[in-house]
């Protein structure tokens, strides 16, 4: 029973990272497929997954096309109950599928003003009043989950759930531009940064250049951390 999964480029394609991180961190068993979202060939790659049109998108065993994250989520989780998508425990349940809403729907300044890049930190990004905005309601939401559920493991709701997939690409975002956040959210930051399958995303990616890179900055950097 094996998944078809369409992902772009893993340096930059925040979104495709959360859908693959609901495949690879929940034992779902997939078949990776690359589009070309920086090559020119996306239209031509995604034309036989119309009407889909955006990565990451699956096909079922079946043949039937899913896109966008969320609806992803919530298929998966009706097809593999056992798989620990969503928590266990209803009121938890509740709050991580707010925060996956919030996340797929909102905090366009941090998405906006900070494409995720996983190449290298900026160290001199000056973030503006509406990214800070963002980033301070992204810390209410996971102190939430965190002093409700998360005090026994790294994660917002204890054990890993689709929440943490959504908010990766938040915490390569916070890292990739040395964004300020509190120790708390700093030390979620780090779970992801930490967590096998992040790293072994990020490691898949470097392994392709650009010329020019992508949402590239004049600013100064360094390397990601962890980095020699």
């Amino acid at each position: 029973m094996t998944y078809d999964l369409y992902i772009g480029d893993q340096s930059f394609s925040s979104w495709s990272l959360r859908g693959w991180l609901m495949f690879e961190k929940f034992g779902i068993p997939y078949t990776q497929h690359m589009i070309g979202l920086y090559s020119g060939t996306m239209a031509q790659d995604m034309a036989p997954l119309a009407p889909a049109r955006l990565v990451p998108t699956m096909k079922t065993p079946e043949g039937l096309v899913i896109g966008e994250t969320l609806a992803m989520a919530e298929t998966l989780a009706e097809r593999h109950p056992d798989a620990g998508l969503w928590p266990a425990d209803p009121v938890a349940r509740a709050q991580a599928r707010w925060l996956v809403s919030e996340m797929h729907a909102g905090f366009s300044a941090l998405r906006g003003d900070c494409p995720m890049q996983l190449l290298h930190q900026y160290t001199d990004f000056k973030p503006s009043d509406a990214v800070l905005a963002d980033l301070a309601r992204i810390e209410t939401l996971w102190s939430m989950a965190r002093d409700g559920f998360g005090s026994s493991g790294p994660w917002l709701f204890g054990d890993y759930s689709v929440a943490d997939a959504f908010y990766a690409p938040v915490a390569a975002r916070i890292t990739g531009y040395d964004l300020p956040v509190s120790d708390a959210a700093r030390a979620y930051v780090q779970a992801h940064l930490d967590d096998p399958a992040f790293r072994k995303w990020r490691t898949e990616g470097l392994k392709k250049t650009y010329d020019p890179v992508p949402y590239a900055r004049d600013l100064a950097t360094r390397p990601w951390p962890g980095d020699a």
